[in-house]
């Protein structure tokens, strides 16, 4: 069992303890289960009511919780509560699931792919014609490479991924259970028929460091490529079109769906069940509150909510304005009674 003291947690995050140097930590747990050999955090002055109850031997807070403290427990104090946490979940987490090399019987494995060294392959994979599978790369049970995939070095692919053909994945990244990179973008147009099938022609293309959730789906572009850039993190059920761009360092949260051809900037961060209309553009930083549909372009740096999503000023006018005419409606009622009642005399 690990264990550290309350004075190591401290150095090793860099904060500030107040209370027992020498009490024992074994675990990390959330502020109202934690018991006295585990620590957990206190990141919003909302929890403060159970901060009286909380058994937990170590509390992490910020400075600015610091005049909220009360008696019976050991605090470190730190700048970033849940850079902090995480660091400490690191710590005391399990140690990770591995596997060793190698590649399992029931494999069905073209001839012509290149499998660099030190690579998983687990049951039921079937890897096609002419791809590559870098070294360290770990590929989980049932799931498809299709032709021509270039997949890089320390990659983590869970079971049951499919790859299409001609995919291009960078190194250390994530792909979890029921990801599809490369299905055909959504393209069709009417004929003497009825619709007919635009060819997908392109690839998707990821880089590196990015970890896509499970069930989300990265469509091929039309032509060229559709590109997730590095330390791009998507969440589970997320859609993403054909030909759509997104930047580095992007955050993409459950349930979005961004349609064909958009391009996601740096840094961009996209709430829950948020929607991006085809063809714009969302300028690096940006920030989408959850279910906003966005349908225009947005400059660099700006926050936007609602449907259609708009900055916040504009949104709270428009929210407040039913309220404002109401009670105006009210007061030119009062009005009128005034002038009748004046009319009367």
């Amino acid at each position: 069992m690990k264990q550290l003291t309350a004075q190591q947690i401290a150095e090793k995050i860099g904060g500030k303890l107040i209370g027992d140097p020498n009490t024992v930590i074994t675990g990390a747990s959330s502020l109202e289960t934690s018991k006295q050999n585990q620590i957990t955090f206190l990141g919003s002055k909302k929890y403060l009511p159970q901060l009286a109850e909380s058994q937990a031997g170590v509390i992490l807070i910020t400075k600015d919780l610091e005049k909220e403290l009360s008696g019976g427990h050991n605090y470190i104090i730190c700048d970033n509560v849940d850079l902090a946490f995480s660091e400490i979940l690191l710590i005391f987490a399990p140690e990770p699931i591995t596997y060793a090399p190698g590649i399992h019987p029931s494999a069905l494995i073209d001839q012509s792919v290149s499998v660099g060294q030190n690579v998983y392959i687990g049951a039921n994979v079937v890897i096609e014609a002419n791809s590559v599978i870098g070294d360290h790369t770990s590929i989980g049970a049932g799931t498809f490479i299709g032709q021509e995939v270039k997949i890089g070095q320390a990659n983590e692919i869970a079971p049951n991924v499919t790859i299409m053909h001609r995919c291009i994945i960078g190194n250390k990244n994530i792909l979890h259970s029921g990801v599809v990179v490369g299905g055909d973008g959504f393209g069709f147009v009417p004929g003497p028929q009825g619709l007919v099938k635009v060819a997908q022609t392109g690839i998707v293309q990821i880089d590196d460091d990015v970890e896509i959730g499970a069930n989300t789906t990265v469509d091929r572009a039309r032509f060229e490529k559709t590109w997730i850039k590095s330390n791009v993190k998507i969440d589970n059920q997320v859609m993403i079109a054909h030909n759509v761009e997104i930047g580095e360092s992007t955050i993409i949260v459950a349930q979005s769906g961004i349609a064909g051809s958009s391009k996601l900037g740096r840094g961009v961060i996209l709430g829950a069940k948020v929607g991006i209309n085809g063809h714009i553009t969302i300028g690096d930083g940006v920030k989408v509150a959850g279910t906003s549909g966005v349908v225009k372009s947005v400059p660099a740096g700006e926050i936007v909510l609602g449907t259609p999503a708009e900055g916040q000023r504009d949104f709270m006018y428009r929210h407040s304005l039913p309220k404002k005419v109401k009670r105006l409606t009210g007061k030119l009622d009062e009005l009128k009674k005034e002038i009748q009642q004046l009319k009367n005399k």
